[in-house]
């Protein structure tokens, strides 16, 4: 199994605005569910905000394997949702880890 971790700071100008767009951020990706053959786990958090410097979103998605995730990487779904946001974030992070 691999697990796919993604963090986001997204935009916003105030803090009303910021939780907007993590909220936009949540619906989108939950919108995956059931969509992606391979996809085992997808888990949305948004942040707390107790630490100025963390990021605002983070995905956590766990896949079948390798190849599964590579397919995610260009499935039509996946792709509908990474263009839909992608104005919407200042910074991405993102690690991919073998887990058992």
């Amino acid at each position: 199994m691999i697990r796919h971790i993604v963090m986001w700071h997204v935009k916003g100008d105030t803090a009303e605005e910021r939780t907007q767009v993590r909220e936009q951020f949540r619906q989108a990706f939950e919108g995956l569910r059931g969509r992606i053959p391979g996809l085992l786990r997808l888990e949305v958090g948004l942040d707390a905000g107790i630490d100025a410097d963390a990021c605002d979103v983070l995905l956590l998605t766990e896949f079948a394997d390798q190849a599964s995730l590579q397919a995610y990487g260009s499935h039509r779904e996946h792709l509908r949702v990474r263009d839909a946001l992608q104005n919407l974030r200042v910074s991405r992070h993102q690690i991919d880890c073998f887990v058992a």
